[in-house]
């Protein structure tokens, strides 16, 4: 519980510097932590860096408005300054973000693309139900890492995420695309013997598109 001092206020701001404190994240400003991030911005989206310090190259965006065909591209290539800048681990908070579009879930992708080869892995949390309908819709919601609050995601990333190989293979799951029933025998890149779409599985059995 937070306590405040007699002379405190608690505001909203308050509050969040001093729960990303005591999960040890550093509090600082959009372009500290990531250079160049907020030359472009857009009122429909606000999105505000939090540093994650007890975890190396882990980062949290708070997003609020919503991400269209308009603004994605935009939206993208912020989130790619912060990947160039060696961030890798990406939590993504949704709790107010408002509406997803397919173009948009397509950002999220092309991050996942991005950072896996890296070593790295994306989380969603706080979903919008709207937004999360969205994801389910075009097959994408099983990409993705959804965790209910700020502390698993760090959590997640956190935690050992070397999986014993032997533990996870051989893997049956259904395509995203056209749910045919697939088995994986070991990590890497293949095609959907239905739908020919080229997937790609890791060694801890996550499938996303490859």
């Amino acid at each position: 519980m937070l306590k405040p001092s007699l002379t405190e206020k608690l505001t909203p701001y308050t509050i969040q510097v001093r729960l990303c404190e005591s999960r040890g994240m550093h509090m600082a400003s959009n372009d500290e932590i990531v250079s160049g991030f907020d030359i472009e911005t857009d009122d429909s989206l606000k999105i505000r860096l939090q540093k994650v310090d007890s975890v190396k190259g882990c980062l949290v965006l708070f997003m609020a408005g919503y991400i269209d065909t308009y603004n994605s591209n935009l939206f993208q290539r912020r989130v790619m300054k912060a990947i160039d800048a060696g961030y890798k681990k990406l939590i993504f908070h949704c709790g107010n973000l408002t509406y997803v579009s397919s173009t948009g879930i397509g950002s999220f992708t092309h991050f996942l693309k991005t950072v896996k080869p890296r070593g790295g892995d994306l989380v969603l949390l706080e979903i919008h139900p709207k937004v999360y309908e969205v994801f389910q819709l075009l097959g994408f919601s099983q990409f993705f890492n959804i965790k209910d609050n700020l502390d698993d995601a760090v959590s997640f990333f956190g935690s050992e995420q070397d999986l014993r190989v032997g533990n996870v293979f051989p893997k049956i799951f259904r395509c995203p695309i056209c749910s045919r029933k697939l088995k994986a025998s070991k990590a890497g890149r293949f095609r959907c013997s239905e739908c020919k779409t080229v997937l790609a599985i890791d060694n801890s059995g996550q499938v996303f598109l490859g």
